[in-house]
């Protein structure tokens, strides 16, 4: 009985629904985000399960729109859901820090110093000679886990603050060096 009070009362409809419809969104599109990012990954475990939860949810906030179309708090709070949901899975995404990235570095000047700094810290990297614009650069490359690049892009701005710098995911690795600490399956293929 007392339920039955609570759902009919305004207080439900102006106030708690909204705060649902928003919560489930912000979850909802929350997974999507980490789903695009698992199947990018070839992560093809745990995309479909984080794909089964976020459409669960989303069905749960949608079915709230479709059963009050005269009431624009609910559009506002799936609506303001979706766009916080995008914010939030791209913030737990960084934490996460998952997979791989491969940085490229043109360098004008001998990358010596950069390349014992990143070794005494265990990271591979390989370094060729090109041609530049301006004559003979350095390009170097790196194949590291997401969740180094900071320690790796301060590494190069300490040495060669005047590289030019380009990141790009790496959907799969095999062989290289990688650093010993921590246990990773490289091998993906």
């Amino acid at each position: 009985m007392v339920m039955i009070q609570l759902l009919e009362s305004p207080i439900f409809g102006l106030i708690i629904l909204p705060i649902l419809i928003f919560s489930a969104r912000v979850i909802d599109v929350t997974l999507g985000t980490l789903r695009i990012v698992f199947i990018s990954q070839g992560r093809k475990n745990i995309a479909p399960l984080v794909g089964f939860f976020e459409m669960f949810i989303w069905i749960l906030a949608a079915g709230q729109i479709f059963s009050n179309l005269t009431n624009i708090l609910y559009y506002l709070a799936y609506a303001g859901g979706f766009a916080m949901g995008n914010y939030v899975g791209l913030v737990i995404e960084e934490k996460l820090s998952l997979g791989l990235i491969s940085i490229h570095l043109i360098i004008k000047d001998d990358p010596e110093l950069l390349a014992k700094r990143l070794k005494e810290r265990g990271f591979g990297l390989t370094i060729l000679t090109a041609e530049g614009v301006k004559g003979n650069v350095k390009l170097v490359v790196l194949v590291v886990k997401r969740k180094n690049k900071v320690k790796i892009l301060n590494i190069i701005k300490e040495t060669n603050p005047n590289a030019f710098i380009s990141i790009e995911s790496v959907q799969s690795a095999k062989g290289g060096d990688f650093p010993a600490h921590g246990k990773t399956r490289w091998n993906l293929f």
